[in-house]
């Protein structure tokens, strides 16, 4: 069962001191969103709170709660989703775990109360009044154009895959037990009232979710109601638990989540394989052999100072030359990341405009949906692979299947999101120069990109322009 409200927590000093700076700024502050780019809605969404103050004193430190006092603000989030929609979303072939979770807590775990197969609104609906079922439901961005908008400009903002949950509560109810996720939480309050209590992480910035039982994590170091129109913000490790007061009918709130598996610890583990192969064929001090019987030992302190000093070998080398290729995690999200919100599926994506020449000017456009990737040669099975040059780009990703994976937590977890096909070129390693010159984001002539020929420079303008990645003048 729920707890019961008790009397409010008392809240941090800095909660209390931005709570109340946030009323009073929010008069002037506007009430939809800035989708001019994404750092303009970046800054609208926590408005008032500056981005900088956001980066310097909360990101990854402690909580942020914006309460606003703005009738427009809180229609704009009731836009973005409602109870309502959930009959005609119904309608469309929903499932069961898929699409939607229906569950409770009781006695301090997660109940799940899920059918078999489509979700029929009737059986939704019972269950919610009936059984007092929190409705969780997965990646709404899928179905809502709006937060397909928001979340693929904070993918760019971020540079990191953003997913979302929408929950669903009715009153003297609880969905789930107090826990920490492996994200960083932004939670817009869109319908009636929720209570949340925030407590000190167990973990700092944890990297898996976890249930913590109530009689470990003590006193709540923050304790309020989110209201229409409200954000919170807590980063990744933060214990919580939320439910629906007595005398509210139902809570509504999207949380959007960002940053799993994005840390410097989740970068090396993918930048220096490719350090380590790339220096090896230079220096000799990393072709010679480990000692005989090595990986037979049980204690390998001797061969640790010999380790101590390749690390350190690396790090001057990569120091000197500033050269750090990270391809897997580039990879994973431009192929797993929302297309651009376009006003129409990206599918119908097509080169336009004039086909590029060798007299042409070109400009690169989607420059947040492409990265440039050196990886050897995947379409040669030679036991002597050359480096190539990659161009991945999302701008054919389909949104349906956006963050499609297994979540158990209310955070619109990215863990498991849905495999798609890479789109993308192959060009050989003496294109690099070129590409990057492009990657400028200035106008640039084809007849001045750095290749050797005509031909090449006119046939990298073509492949780009078809990917529709350049503008033509």
């Amino acid at each position: 069962m729920p707890k019961k409200r008790g009397k409010h927590a008392e809240m941090g000093m800095e909660m209390q001191v931005q709570s109340k700076r946030a009323k009073v700024e929010t008069d002037c502050s506007p009430s939809v969103m800035d989708f001019e780019s994404p750092e303009s809605l970046f800054a609208s969404l926590i408005s008032p709170i500056k981005p900088e103050v956001f980066f310097k004193e909360y990101w990854e430190e402690k909580p942020l709660l914006v309460q606003r006092n703005d009738p427009l603000l809180a229609a704009y989030y009731q836009s973005l989703f409602q109870l309502s929609d959930l009959k005609e979303l119904c309608s469309q072939g929903l499932y069961y775990g898929r699409d939607i979770n229906i569950c409770r807590c009781v006695n301090g775990k997660k109940k799940v109360l899920n059918k078999e197969g489509k979700v029929n609104y009737a059986q939704l609906n019972k269950d919610f009044d009936q059984k007092k079922a929190t409705m969780q439901f997965h990646q709404p961005q899928r179905f809502k154009e709006e937060l397909w908008k928001i979340q693929e400009k904070l993918e760019c903002y971020f540079g990191s895959l953003v997913g979302s949950n929408v929950y669903i509560t009715p009153q003297g109810s609880q969905g789930l037990p107090p826990h920490y996720d492996d994200v960083e939480v932004f939670i817009l309050q869109l319908e009636g009232e929720k209570h949340w209590r925030l407590y000190k992480p167990t973990v700092h910035l944890a990297r898996e979710y976890n249930v913590e039982p109530e009689d470990r994590i003590g006193n709540p170091t923050h304790e309020f109601v989110l209201k229409p129109g409200d954000l919170l913000y807590f980063p990744r490790g933060t214990i919580h638990q939320a439910d629906t007061p007595p005398g509210i009918p139902y809570s509504t709130h999207v949380t959007i989540s960002t940053y799993q598996n994005n840390s410097w610890g989740d970068f090396l583990l993918d930048a220096i394989p490719g350090l380590v192969f790339s220096t090896a064929k230079e220096d000799v001090a990393l072709r010679t052999s480990i000692p005989r019987k090595l990986l037979m030992q049980v204690d390998i302190a001797d061969s640790t100072k010999k380790l101590s000093s390749i690390l350190r070998m690396l790090a001057d080398r990569l120091e000197n030359t500033g050269e750090l290729r990270s391809s897997d995690m580039r990879k994973d999200f431009i192929m797993n990341r929302l297309p651009p919100c376009l006003g129409c599926d990206s599918d119908s994506l097509t080169p336009g405009g004039k086909v590029p020449k060798l007299d042409s000017k070109i400009r690169l456009q989607f420059r947040d949906h492409a990265v440039i990737t050196v990886e050897p040669d995947q379409e040669n099975s030679d036991e002597i692979r050359k480096e190539m040059v990659y161009v991945y780009h999302s701008l054919k990703n389909r949104r349906e299947t956006h963050m499609m994976g297994t979540e158990d937590d209310d955070t619109g977890s990215e863990e498991g999101a849905a495999q798609q096909t890479p789109h993308g070129l192959r060009f050989p390693l003496s294109y690099l120069d070129a590409l990057k010159q492009i990657w400028s984001g200035s106008t640039v002539s084809v007849k001045e990109l750095k290749l050797t020929s005509a031909e090449e420079k006119e046939n990298l303008a073509l492949a780009l322009w078809t990917e529709c990645l350049i503008e033509v003048f």
